[in-house]
Formats: C-alpha cells, structure tokens, sequence
C-alpha cells in the first residue's frame, strides 16, 4: 500500500523507541491499536439518524 517493508518498519520501530521511550512504547502501541480498532468500527457500522420534522399547524 505505500510501499513499507520490513527495513522501512524496522526503521519506525526504531525512530519510535528513541522519541518515546522503551517504558511508554507498549502504552503507545495499545492506544494506536485501540484507536484503529474503534476507527474501523465506526466506519463499518450502519448508523441512521431519523430527523422528525416539525408537525404543520
């Protein structure tokens, strides 16, 4: 999809231990995974919104 590999990934993982830190990284991941895991279901539910119009006098 936008062309990462395994050295690229590598890379990120390693970017990101640096800047966050290895103590906050399991915290970082477990939002990153909840916040797609919300993402798509928000996305695949079909949610329907009914608008009542007001009663004509």
């Amino acid at each position: 999809m936008f062309g990462f590999g395994m050295p690229e990934m590598i890379i990120v993982l390693v970017i990101a231990l640096v800047v966050v830190g290895p103590s906050k990284l399991p915290q970082l991941g477990q939002a990153l995974g909840s916040s797609i895991r919300n993402f798509k279901k928000a996305s695949t539910t079909d949610d329907v919104v009914q608008v009542n119009e007001a009663p004509k006098a």
